[in-house]
């Protein structure tokens, strides 16, 4: 062991063995590093050096092993073996990580307990890390495997890692979200919900609104600043659509998901609060959109015995339909933000545009319907009338496999803005040709009937009920609507559409949007911009650390 200096921490240095090899271990206690390498590589292979954070390492066990595993060469008859393991992120292809293991033996008892206790005490640092985790199963998401993938895949992890749960079974819809308002949330590190997007966004509701409830906020008051959420959210993949876990993490793999609740990650996340006549009605965090995605969603829900490729059905009947819809969209332009949605800069790990926009202040709030036109800070709100085949509004950029790059790839998870996508009725070539553009490299926002705003808020209201305050239900709409039903061959939907909010139907018209900048908090780090195949650590990163 090297002495220290300065008081600080002195560095481990040993000569442990790796296999059948010797091999030089160090552990860098000011930098948070752990290192081996080969001193005398076999002829024929370079020597290489393997690095492993203290913020990756899982966890550090004392292990046995066969005496035989080691009895070659200078190491042949010699006392009893002692042995730990360290367990440690390692990445694989797209993003995905592993659990992998190295195991180092000496003959020295009290050198092998010397390096146990020494890891021990590394993780005893990693502060972020949670201890105690609320888990929620949802039995019937997807392909009905979220209890088997969290038994198989995620419980031994988690036990490994030394983290105690508390499991849940949810047995109908909003179980988990009346749950949250029950239970002491406060006595846990996070909260984990297994499933797909519908489970997130339960829990998410449930967790948000059991704190502003806990804080006295009003949710019913569109302009209330709500209190940020610090217990944090992890995703276990497992549902038929899991674009936040993709958007977030870059994957949709349950292992992946557990070792970055495991190792403590946390990403800030905006959040959308969605009203309609000073009534809260939803929060979103990924899609809100009107017309051709909520169309999508209307139908599709109709055909639930499908299975999955009810979606595929829906979008092309949908698509065939090609209903537009009238109505006005005020917003009021993100002029805090950094960069535009057509700027190219992608919302990776640690993003620079995000961190600019960490605790950015919730100015008081004016009334500021459409008789509006300005907002406290003397910025003008812009308003657009006109016929839509979609209106999209987006949290992040909607990256799915089918859909690399998403609806708006430069989209940003924490920056205080929501990007707002509209496009205006054009022919049924020119739409497809729109939607096409979202599966290859082309730049999805270069048409004329396409416009694209990042904003802070934003409402909407329908054509039908710009003059009145009646329900979506009056006389007057199921007159139009009943004409489109008997004339199947308009393209000019009078009736209005409904709104998908991340996957779920919102059957308002009228409705005011605003953004939470970084309201809560997830068990991620954003997608990493090299995920490097069967990589420790590549060289750049350790040169930086050292």
């Amino acid at each position: 062991m090297e002495q220290p200096a300065g008081g600080r921490r002195p560095r481990l240095v040993s000569s442990l063995a790796l296999g059948q090899r010797a091999w030089e271990v160090t552990l860098e206690w000011e930098r948070g590093l752990l290192s081996w390498r080969d001193p005398q590589p076999p002829r024929g292979r370079d020597g290489g050096n393997c690095f492993v954070p203290a913020s990756e390492i899982i966890a550090v066990e004392e292990t046995e092993i066969d005496e035989k595993q080691c009895s070659s060469g200078k190491w042949q008859k010699m006392a009893k073996p002692h042995a730990f393991t360290v367990y440690y992120v390692k990445r694989a292809q797209k993003h995905r990580w592993r659990c992998s293991e190295v195991t180092f033996w000496c003959v020295d008892e009290q050198l092998c307990n010397q390096w146990i206790q020494a890891l021990k005490e590394l993780l005893e640092l990693q502060k972020s890390r949670p201890k105690q985790l609320l888990v929620y199963i949802n039995p019937y998401g997807g392909k009905q495997q979220g209890k088997r993938i969290y038994e198989q895949k995620v419980a031994p992890l988690f036990s490994l890692a030394s983290i105690s749960t508390d499991v849940i079974i949810t047995e109908h819809a909003n179980h988990a979200k009346d749950n949250l308002f029950e239970v002491n949330i406060y006595k846990y590190d996070g909260i984990v919900c297994v499933g797909g997007d519908g489970m997130f966004s339960e829990v998410m509701h449930g967790l948000i609104g059991r704190i502003q409830k806990d804080s006295g906020i009003d949710q019913n008051n569109p302009k209330a600043p709500l209190v940020q959420c610090n217990i944090r959210i992890g995703i276990i993949p497992a549902g038929s659509t899991d674009c936040i876990c993709y958007a977030t993490v870059g994957v949709t793999d349950p292992v992946t998901s557990a070792l970055h609740i495991i190792v403590g990650d946390s990403q800030p996340l905006d959040v959308s609060s969605i009203h309609h006549n000073n009534t809260f009605l939803k929060y979103s965090v990924s899609l809100l959109g009107y017309g051709f995605y909520g169309d999508i969603l209307k139908d599709s829900e109709k055909k639930r015995w499908m299975g999955t490729i009810r979606y595929d059905f829906s979008g092309f009947k949908t698509f065939l339909s090609h209903h537009y819809y009238e109505g006005t969209v005020s917003f009021l332009p993100a002029k805090h933000t950094l960069g535009s949605p057509r700027d190219k800069k992608r919302c990776r790990t640690g993003c620079y545009i995000c961190r600019q926009s960490k605790q950015q202040p919730e100015e008081p709030q004016k009334n500021y319907g459409l008789e509006h036109n300005e907002d406290e800070g003397g910025e003008d709100w812009k308003v657009i009338k006109g016929k839509f085949l979609a209106i999209n509004a987006v949290n992040m950029s909607c990256a799915c496999p089918r859909s690399p790059k998403g609806l708006s790839p430069a989209a940003h998870l924490a920056d205080g803005s929501i990007d707002l996508i509209l496009v205006r009725k054009c022919s049924r070539f020119n739409f497809l040709r729109y939607l096409i553009r979202h599966t290859n490299q082309d730049d999805q926002f270069d048409f004329t009937f396409v416009e694209v705003y990042r904003v802070k808020k934003f409402q909407f209201t329908s054509k039908h009920l710009e003059d009145s305050d009646n329900d979506v239900k009056d006389v007057g709409k199921k007159r139009f609507g009943q004409f489109c039903r008997d004339h199947p061959a308009c393209c000019c939907n009078l009736s209005n559409s409904i709104w998908n909010c991340d996957g779920e139907t919102l059957d308002s018209s009228t409705i005011e949007v605003r953004v939470h900048c970084q309201l809560m908090k997830l068990f991620a780090r954003g997608i990493e911009e090299n995920s490097n195949d069967e990589a420790i650590y590549n060289q750049s990163t350790v040169e930086q650390l050292l």
